[in-house]
């Protein structure tokens, strides 16, 4: 099948245009001058996009099939476009979660809707529900950046579903539910001592939240009990 204009489209020029300059300073960035720790994150962080953007794009393309093979008088239709639309707003939804979660730049402001709206959504697909307390809202959208990222995290806690509770003061994540835990290795993650070379794409999330933390002079410390685990963000000792 043509696929017209796309000779118009210049790969060099899209990714330069989608590079913007790193928030971490450079110790943050680099092992000696190699850049090790930005591209070990980066590649973790897009393997982890894209297992989370799979099952709903394979959803939108099994529904495509679907229209194109039945006959719209069998009235089978109706089920396709309703798997395709439902599919399509659970990739949107987790696109823009982790647009802002991931790519939103250090002293940016916030284009589209606010960070609490996003998780409204992306949580909608889920077993868990979300509590962004007001407080919350009216922080900097750096804090409300690593505040996403505290809920990604939870969320992982999760695995059948509960409750995320977002609060300040200072700023922390409780979440709650059966069962709830959060393996050693990613408490390990979260405080920054798991060697870059060691990170999977299990780790890579509480590694990230770590150094978002990092960069606002803060750490993120995890406790937990029976049916909760709270990450509470503090000033390092």
């Amino acid at each position: 099948m043509a696929r017209h204009g796309l000779d118009r489209f210049k790969p060099q020029t899209a990714i330069a245009d989608a590079v913007e300059p790193s928030p971490f300073p450079a110790e943050y960035r680099y092992a000696g001058s190699t850049g090790t720790i930005d591209l070990r994150v980066l590649e973790l962080l897009a393997a982890r996009l894209c297992h989370e953007l799979s099952g709903p794009i394979a959803a939108i393309s099994n529904g495509v099939e679907l229209l194109a093979e039945e006959d719209p008088g069998l009235g089978f239709l109706h089920d396709a476009v309703a798997l395709v639309s439902e599919s399509a707003r659970r990739a949107r939804c987790r696109l823009q979660f982790y647009r802002f979660a991931y790519g939103f730049s250090s002293g940016s402001t916030i284009a589209g809707p606010a960070p609490h709206e996003i998780v409204a959504g992306f949580l909608a697909a889920t077993n868990i529900i979300g509590d962004y307390a007001e407080c919350i809202r009216m922080l900097s959208p750096d804090w409300q950046k690593l505040a996403c990222n505290l809920l990604s995290v939870g969320a992982d806690a999760l695995p059948r579903g509960g409750r995320l509770v977002l609060t300040d003061g200072p700023l922390s994540l409780e979440a709650v539910g059966e069962p709830v835990a959060l393996p050693a290795e990613a408490r390990q993650a979260l405080m920054l001592a798991t060697p870059i070379a060691d990170l999977t794409a299990r780790t890579v999330q509480p590694y990230f939240t770590g150094l978002l933390a990092k960069a606002l002079e803060r750490s993120v410390i995890a406790t937990a009990e029976p049916g909760r685990v709270r990450l509470g963000v503090v000033v390092p000792r």
